[in-house]
């Protein structure tokens, strides 16, 4: 990526401000569970909720990669401790898809109705990953074909989902960004295995019908 003078200087956080929980879910994350992972570009120090790129109107501030880009994520220890030894605060960001899980993301007042219809039928989930305005269902990685054939199938599909397919990514805890903290809903079961995560088709059938079956309105956001 192209250097961008004084701009790299404000990405890297200093050595004092380490944050060894950061550190040690990144390593949790790209060691243990094979997800590979990199530093997110981090909010603006200047400016309150203000992302660290240089585009004034980021609609992720702080929760999507800049320097290094998407493509070096990685499971590698190394390059992550050297990663977070040196942006000790910067949000940790997965490479969706390929190794590591895809996601569905909804806003976050539909979901959390989602979520508990889900439990009263006894839906099984996996990890979820909750930001202020937004929750993403981790999934299995899948296809853009797959995921066509999905959503043709359906009579209707909510605009307010989104979907974190190859080459894509998403934000996890414990990671701030510009809409809050980074939170798990529903935390990964405590071990070394990669945690279990549910086929995409079973997710987006869920969803559409618990979002219909309570009436929830889930608006663009």
């Amino acid at each position: 990526m192209r250097e961008i003078p004084g701009r790299r200087r404000r990405l890297l956080s200093t050595r004092g401000d380490a944050r060894p929980e950061q550190l040690g879910a990144a390593l949790t994350i790209a060691t243990e569970w094979q997800w590979p992972v990199l530093p997110g570009v981090a909010l603006d120090p200047q400016g309150r909720g203000r992302c660290g790129c240089p585009d004034p109107e980021c609609t992720v501030p702080g929760a999507h990669p800049f320097d290094p880009g998407l493509l070096t994520a990685t499971t590698d220890a190394r390059m992550v401790r050297w990663w977070w030894t040196n942006r000790p605060t910067a949000p940790i960001v997965l490479a969706t898809g390929g190794r590591a899980p895809c996601a569905v993301s909804l806003p976050a007042l539909p979901a959390a109705r989602a979520l508990e219809a889900l439990d009263r039928v006894g839906m099984r989930l996996g990890p979820v990953v909750a930001s202020p305005d937004r929750w993403a269902v981790l999934v299995k990685p899948y296809s853009m074909e797959q995921l066509g054939e999905l959503l043709y199938a359906k009579d209707f599909v909510p605009g307010s989902l989104r979907f974190h397919g190859e080459g894509g990514y998403l934000a996890l805890p414990p990671s701030e960004t510009g809409s809050g903290a980074i939170r798990w809903e529903r935390a990964p079961l405590p071990g070394s295995a990669s945690p279990w995560v549910p086929d995409v088709e079973a997710v987006v059938d869920a969803v559409v019908e618990a979002l219909t079956r309570t009436g929830v309105s889930a608006p663009e956001l």
